[in-house]
C-alpha cells in the first residue's frame, strides 16, 4: 500500500512568498517526497504564487535539464493526477546550482541566483533551506551558508533551514551538531524534521486527547494499565545496507519517531497550541523516562536481527545476505523497550515500544490497554475473564481510531461479546492523497515548529537511548539472527512482556 496519507487544507491560507532551496536535490527525497509535496500544496492553494525552487547537488545541469528531468519524476511519483497548467507554472520556477556541498565557490554563487529568482518571481528575500543530504554535511552546509551571509535576516525577510534526521547518532554527536549550527543560526530558525509528525493519525493524537473530556479524565494511572507502540515493517533494508550497518532500529526509528509518539500519548495539556508550549510539554515527558543503568538494560530490552524467511508467499534473505552488510554483522533490525514514566500522571504504567524490519505484518499502531473492571459481575454465566477495554491509535497503512468494549450478545442469556466502534480517515470522504510533507513544509514557510524537533528534545532523547546502545555496543549478540523474516520478532521479546503478565497487541 502507498505512503501517501491525506493532507487537510481546511482555514489554512498560502505560506508567504519565499525560495525553497533543496541540498541533495538529485536524490530520492526530492524526486519522491519534497516535489510531489510542494506540488501538492500549489494544488491545495497553499503554496504563495510568488515562489521560486532552487536545486543544488553535485550533477551539472542546467536550469532547463533540471526542469526536464523533475518533470518526468512528478509524472512518475505524484501522489494526485497532474494539472497541466498547475506544473507550468511550478515548472518554470525550477532552478538549479551545481556543485559540491563542501566546496566554498557553491555558496559564493548561490546569493547571486537566489537574488535573481527574486526578482523574478518577488520573493521577497525569504528562504527556507532544505537539506536532503547525507548528515555528515548538515554542520557543514550551515556553517557555510552563514559566512555567505545567507543565513541572515533582514529587511523584514527571514531564512530558516530544515534538517532531516539522523540528527546525531549519540547524545555526544547531537549535542556537538546542535552546538554548531547553534553558532550560525537561533534556535527559531531551525526546523528538526520528522515526517512520521506528518501523519494525521499523529497530528490527531493532541486533538483526540484535548478536545474530547470523554478521554482526558481517564487518561492516567488509575485507569491505564499499560501503552504498546508498534512499528512493524516488512521490508528488510534494501538498497540501505551501507547506512543501516552504521544505525540499527534503534537510532533508525525508535530514538526518533517512537519516542516522539510516546511524548504525544504521554503529555500535559499544553497551556496553548503554540510551538514551544507543545515542545516544552513533550520534553517534560522525555524527560521523566529515567536512563537506564546498564543492569536495566539487560532486564528492559530486547534486540534482534532477521534471519530468512517467507513474506507474502516468498523466500527473502537473511540481513547478513543483504547488499552492503556485513556477514558477521551485530547491528540490529528489530527491538523491544519496556520504558517508564516517571511522573504523577503515569507512575506504574509500562510503556513497551517495538520496531522491526521484515516482520509479518506492515503496521504502525499505538494501542492504550485499560484497567478490567475491579468485581466480576458475570462468573455464573461462564465469563469468568473479561477482555479489557482498548483504544486502538492507526497510524499506518489505514489511518483510524478503533475503541474496544463489552457489550451483550442480543438473545436470552448473558453472552459477552468484544465490539469495536471505529472511526477512518476514509469517514470524512474523499480526499487528496498525499506524501506526509505537506504540513512539514507548509508549516516550516510560515513559521510554526510545532511538528519539528527542539535541541533539548533531540538531546533528552539521546539520554534515553545512548546508554542501550552502550551496553548493546559492549556486549554484542551471540545469537543473531534471532528471528525468521515473516514472524513477530525473537522470543525474547515475548519474554520481555510477559514476565509482567502481558501480551504483545497485534490487531486482528
Amino acid at each position: 500500500m502507498s505512503e501517501a496519507t491525506s493532507f487537510d487544507t481546511e482555514e489554512l491560507r498560502p505560506a508567504r512568498p519565499c525560495t525553497v532551496v533543496i541540498f541533495g536535490a538529485a536524490g530520492d527525497l526530492t524526486k519522491r517526497k519534497l516535489l510531489p509535496a510542494l506540488y501538492n500544496l500549489k494544488a491545495n492553494g497553499l503554496l504563495p504564487r510568488e515562489v521560486a525552487i532552487v536545486g543544488v547537488a553535485r550533477r551539472p545541469m542546467t536550469h532547463e535539464q533540471f526542469r526536464q528531468e523533475q518533470s518526468k519524476d512528478i509524472a512518475e511519483f505524484a501522489t494526485m493526477p497532474v494539472e497541466e497548467k498547475l506544473w507550468t507554472e511550478l515548472r518554470e520556477a525550477l532552478y538549479y546550482q551545481a556543485g559540491e556541498f563542501g566546496d566554498a565557490a557553491v555558496y559564493t554563487r548561490l546569493p547571486t541566483l537566489l537574488d535573481e529568482v527574486a526578482r523574478e518571481h518577488g520573493t521577497g528575500g525569504n528562504v527556507l533551506f532544505y537539506l536532503a543530504t547525507p548528515p555528515n554535511f548538515f554542520g557543514e552546509i550551515v556553517r557555510r551558508l552563514g559566512e555567505a551571509g545567507l543565513t541572515r535576516e533582514e529587511h523584514g525577510a527571514w531564512r530558516r533551514v530544515v534538517i532531516e534526521k539522523p540528527f546525531g547518532r549519540d547524545l555526544e554527536s547531537a549535542r556537538a551538531l546542535n552546538a554548531e549550527i547553534g553558532r550560525t543560526l537561533a534556535e527559531s530558525q531551525i526546523y528538526r524534521i520528522d515526517h512520521y509528525l506528518g501523519k494525521e493519525t499523529v497530528q490527531n493524537i493532541m486533538v483526540f486527547r484535548f478536545a474530547n473530556g470523554l478521554f482526558e479524565p481517564i487518561w492516567n494511572r488509575r485507569y491505564v494499565d499499560h501503552v504498546q507502540i508498534l512499528v512493524g515493517e516488512t521490508v528488510g533494508v534494501e538498497d540501505r545496507g551501507g547506512y543501516y550497518e552504521t544505525a540499527g532500529v534503534l537510532r533508525d526509528m525508535i530514538q526518533n519517531h517512537m519516542f516522539q509518539l510516546l511524548a504525544l500519548i504521554a503529555m500535559e495539556p499544553p497551556a496553548a497550541f503554540e510551538a514551544d508550549a507543545v515542545r516544552d510539554e513533550k520534553v517534560k515527558v522525555l524527560k521523566a523516562i529515567r536512563p537506564m543503568r546498564p543492569e536495566e538494560v539487560l532486564t528492559n530490552t530486547v534486540r534482534g536481527q532477521y534471519g530468512e524467511g517467507t513474506l507474502s508467499g516468498q523466500k527473502v534473505p537473511a540481513y547478513r545476505s543483504e547488499p552492503k552488510v556485513s556477514p558477521t554483522s551485530t547491528t540490529e533490525t528489530y527491538a523491544a523497550l519496556r520504558l517508564h514514566v516517571e511522573n504523577w500522571r503515569w507512575a506504574g504504567v509500562p510503556f513497551y515500544l517495538r520496531s522491526g524490519k521484515r516482520l509479518a505484518r506492515r503496521d504502525t499502531e499505538i494501542m492504550i490497554q485499560f484497567r478490567r473492571p475491579p468485581l466480576l459481575l458475570f462468573d455464573q454465566v461462564g465469563a469468568s475473564t473479561i477482555e479489557p477495554n482498548r483504544l486502538v491509535l492507526h497510524i499506518q497503512p489505514d489511518e483510524g481510531i478503533e475503541i474496544q468494549m463489552k457489550a451483550k450478545r442480543p438473545g436470552p442469556t448473558v453472552h459477552l461479546n468484544t465490539v469495536k466502534l471505529d472511526f477512518s480517515y476514509r469517514d470524512f470522504g474523499e480526499t487528496r492523497a498525499a506524501t506526509g510533507y505537506e504540513r512539514l513544509l507548509y508549516d516550516a514557510m510560515v513559521g510554526d515548529g510545532t511538528l519539528f524537533y527542539r535541541a533539548d528534545m533531540v538531546e533528552t532523547a539521546w539520554k534515553i537511548a545512548t546508554p542501550i546502545l552502550d551496553v548493546w555496543h559492549t556486549l554484542p549478540p551471540r545469537d543473531f539472527p534471532n528471528y525468521a523474516a515473516g514472524s513477530w520478532g525473537p522470543a525474547s521479546a515475548e519474554t520481555l512482556i510477559s514476565a509482567d503478565g502481558r501480551a504483545w497487541w497485534v490487531s486482528p
